[in-house]
């Protein structure tokens, strides 16, 4: 047996509002089929949550996403699927465009139901497209919903009931989308290491979604990555997709995979401390990219390219020429796009030199928050959870965590902090 397993295609993301970039992200997605679905003639596909970038699927997207997952039912290749929380109906709605796909005949969509405390899990249904796990070839194949920070409530109930649909022989997978312990990039808590390790002898095969770098548990949970970089903060991350073979033991054999069609990405970081007006900071970051900016290249699609200024600023920030450093970085590189991220601290926010030595842009950051939220006679007197709660957002935001989950988890700092 064969199969593909992807998770976090994001099917529609704009990334910086580039009119490139929904595109970018098809042709990624159809790549990786063509090569290593269709190419490897694998039995099925595993799509671990967040196959769409948003709740609400423009026109274009759509004809993506039915587009890709045609050529996938053409060459006679299920697809199994569960929601993430990018895919989710909204709250006023009983529907979600995957659930759509799945009436359409284009996707299986796996999805258990919460009855009390108890998960109840039903076989696929073919007539009305609905169940929580599917059984192809010797595989059975359970689903899950997204449970945000409820994970380490909700796995013991789910290993609870895949245990009563265990098949004799069958080779058990489970499709969970969540930061796990020890790799998460998320500010929602991530599934403890212990909760995971309950369903070790109820799978045999853990197929993760959510956080967009590759890595592996022990040859039992797999996580590929995104298909493409939602974020330049991912940019030096691992990503891509497993090829999985397993064998009449139910032995797993996984190759993680990485060569398709993605746009390249780079960030530069340029220190602004020894440079003392708008001039001599313009002509250190054009000698930094002309040392070490990569280049666009025939055939290859145009990079975009970050320059992050950081460190101690000693001069208006209004004096810094960012239209003219951008458009000159575009013509020396040929980058599709080129962004000036701005995370200096202004000399007056830190209370020494010394303090700021290898304080590193985390507690850089900090620093300003706190002394932010000190100004504010509202918060002074929890400064710590309210800096929590923006870097957190910021984070959750830079990350397109949807506005609702944000506001919950706002929610929750200010209702632990009253």
């Amino acid at each position: 047996m064969k199969f593909l397993h992807i998770a976090d295609v994001h099917l529609g993301c704009t990334r910086y509002q580039l009119p490139e970039s929904p595109r970018d992200f098809f042709d990624a997605w159809i790549d990786v089929l063509e090569r290593y679905a269709i190419g490897e003639k694998v039995d099925f596909v595993i799509m671990c949550g967040d196959f769409f970038h948003k709740r609400s699927v423009p026109p274009e997207t759509m004809n993506y996403a039915v587009e890709g997952l045609t050529r996938l039912k053409e060459a006679g290749i299920p697809v199994i699927s569960i929601e993430g929380n990018h895919d989710q109906k909204h709250t006023d709605n009983e529907f979600s465009w995957l659930r759509s796909l799945a009436r359409w005949g284009l996707v299986i969509l796996l999805e258990p139901r919460l009855e009390g405390d108890e998960f109840v899990y039903e076989p696929w249904s073919d007539e009305t497209k609905t169940g929580g796990y599917v059984d192809i070839g010797q595989a059975r194949i359970f689903g899950s919903e997204w449970f945000g920070a409820s994970g380490n409530w909700a796995i013991p109930m789910v290993t609870k009931s895949i245990q009563k649909h265990r098949r004799d022989g069958a080779f058990h997978m489970l499709l969970l989308h969540t930061d796990v312990e020890g790799h998460e990039v998320h500010p929602i808590p991530a599934l403890s290491i212990d909760a995971l390790n309950q369903l070790r002898n109820t799978v045999e095969y853990v197929g993760l979604g959510h956080t967009h770098k590759h890595y592996e548990i022990d040859n039992w949970a797999f996580n590929p990555g995104s298909i493409e970089i939602t974020n330049i903060a991912e940019f030096r991350e691992n990503r891509g997709a497993f090829i999985v073979e397993v064998d009449a033991n139910n032995t797993v054999r996984s190759t993680h995979v990485t060569d398709y069609h993605h746009r390249p990405f780079q960030q530069l970081v340029f220190a602004v401390d020894t440079r003392n007006d708008a001039k001599e900071l313009y002509d250190g970051v054009i000698e930094l990219v002309k040392l070490s900016a990569r280049r666009a290249v025939v055939g290859i699609p145009q990079p975009i390219i970050e320059i992050s200024l950081r460190g101690r600023l000693g001069f208006p920030n209004s004096t810094i020429e960012s239209q003219k450093l951008r458009d000159e970085i575009r013509e020396i590189t040929g980058a599709l796009h080129v962004r000036i991220k701005n995370h200096t601290v202004p000399a007056e926010f830190l209370e020494s030199t010394h303090e700021t030595e290898d304080i590193g842009r985390d507690r850089l950051e900090r620093n300003v928050i706190d002394g932010l939220v000190m100004r504010d006679s509202r918060y002074n007197s929890r400064v710590e959870s309210v800096g929590e709660a923006v870097i957190g957002a910021k984070r959750m935001a830079l990350g397109d965590e949807p506005a609702e989950k944000i506001a919950d988890f706002i929610a929750q700092k200010i209702w632990q902090t009253n």
